[in-house]
């Protein structure tokens, strides 16, 4: 059974950084595309970034660009979302997703078919 497993959301000041990993049970990651959603109450699930299997940033939500990044631990079978200079606007439940393909195609979460249980991240004084 393929399954998405995240860890490391918690709580951060302003300013701060926090890594969050997304590790995958029953298939490889390099064969896949994924991307990274959050999702806050009353709002629906909104893309971010997306890792495609060659190893590019794709940008989704501008907000993020220049202070999220991920890498890949092959040995692992891990990707790592890596969050600077957080906001309190950050402030959400994060999600890795993966696609059935290599590319990344979409921010959109229908385009995702594997999804991790989600991480809480909180960004406050």
């Amino acid at each position: 059974q393929e399954q998405l497993v995240e860890s490391g959301g918690g709580l951060v000041q302003p300013g701060g950084s926090l890594n969050v990993s997304c590790a995958a049970l029953g298939f490889t990651l390099n064969n896949h595309a994924v991307g990274w959603f959050r999702q806050v109450p009353g709002k629906e699930r909104e893309g971010l970034l997306c890792f495609s299997a060659a190893g590019f940033h794709i940008y989704y939500k501008e907000s993020v660009r220049g202070r999220f990044t991920i890498s890949r631990d092959h040995a692992k079978n891990t990707l790592y979302l890596r969050m600077n200079n957080l906001k309190v606007e950050d402030t959400a439940v994060y999600f890795c997703a993966t696609a059935r393909r290599f590319d990344c195609v979409s921010g959109l979460p229908q385009f995702y078919n594997t999804w991790g249980q989600g991480t809480q991240v909180t960004v406050s004084l």
